[in-house]
């Protein structure tokens, strides 16, 4: 099972956020007080996110910033303030909405645009259910969701039965962080800077130590922000793996062999930082990221890899497959 439909030729940027005007109050429980628009600007509640409201909202801005920043494709999932984590069981009617208005909104961009779905993550047969839908839906590849809910990550629990169930309707996976606020990190941005990171190292390790990639060898699971941190830890979970029963009791592969099945995104924001990356990962699964719009995001996000040494083709390549879509030869 992958994407239906075709999709545009050129580099894929898998990494990028819409969110219809209807929803922008976000999901049940949220703690933001919502997105609102305030003279075409776009707010979290009272903090602005410093882009206008059209680049989040709007599906022909977002074509227009596509094909200016050069690219292909732009792969669209909800921001992670709209993910339903805080009260999931309320949150049904949102996320059935958000996947529909997705659905409706990329059928209508001959293959530019491709979508990533919401889903619960709490109960596993309500993903089901709407996994199901997105997987019959034109357009749409897979399901974007944080790294770290309540304290636990894809290793267990229901986290885990939903990459089960993923996997098994041949859906992409992106995991995107979502700026989880601690003490520590309450000034100089560093719920994000140091935050975002961690949460998504924390998910790359918890896939890898606990075992998922073997238990769901067809699993496309894709982590932003180049993996945060884990390339630069990868060699001291293999020591631990190593070295210490109780970090390799859930699997059965050193961490850098798992590592290697893994697709992480090159929005490293330095060219070393990047060259790491590549270092530790497959180059098949290195792809295209932006973080667009926020202001986070790589700048120019075809540039900053084919001048770091990737290949255009290649990138393009790597996204299809993470896609799950036809191979560029059988482009139309």
């Amino acid at each position: 099972m992958a994407v239906n439909g075709g999709i545009r030729s050129g580099v894929i940027d898998v990494h990028a956020h819409w969110l219809p005007r209807e929803l922008l109050a976000l999901p049940p429980g949220n703690p933001y007080g919502g997105m609102n628009d305030r003279d075409g600007e776009l707010y979290l509640g009272d903090a602005p996110l410093s882009f206008r409201t059209t680049a989040m909202t709007d599906i022909d801005a977002v074509l227009a910033d596509t094909q200016q920043a050069g690219l292909g494709v732009r792969v669209i999932s909800a921001p992670p303030f709209a993910f339903p984590v805080h009260r999931p069981r309320e949150a049904d009617a949102y996320v059935a909405a958000y996947n529909e208005r997705l659905a409706e909104a990329v059928a209508g961009t001959d293959g530019a645009l491709v979508g990533l779905g919401l889903v619960r993550l709490d109960d596993v047969g309500a993903a089901r259910r709407e996994l199901e839908r997105l997987a019959v839906a034109e357009g749409v590849a897979g399901v974007a969701v944080p790294p770290v809910v309540d304290g636990r990550s894809y290793d267990r629990g229901s986290m885990r039965e939903v990459l089960g169930v993923a996997a098994g309707l041949g859906l992409s996976v992106l995991v995107h962080p979502m700026q989880l606020p601690r003490q520590e990190w309450d000034h100089h941005y560093l719920v994000n800077l140091i935050g975002n990171p961690v949460e998504s190292t924390t998910a790359v390790a918890a896939v890898l130590l606990g075992g998922v990639l073997e238990e769901l060898p067809g699993l496309r699971i894709c982590f932003v922000h180049g993996g945060g941190c884990a390339p630069a830890l990868l060699g001291r979970w293999g020591h631990g793996w190593r070295t210490r029963e109780d970090v390799r009791r859930g699997s059965t592969r050193p961490p850098a062999e798992s590592f290697r099945r893994l697709y992480f995104d090159t929005v490293a924001h330095d060219p070393e930082t990047l060259r790491l990356l590549r270092a530790h990962a497959s180059p098949d699964r290195v792809v295209c990221g932006s973080d667009y719009p926020f202001d986070m995001a790589q700048p120019d996000p075809v540039r900053f890899p084919l001048d770091n040494g990737m290949d255009a083709a290649v990138l393009e390549a790597n996204g299809r497959a993470f896609l799950g879509a036809a191979p560029t030869g059988s482009l139309r």
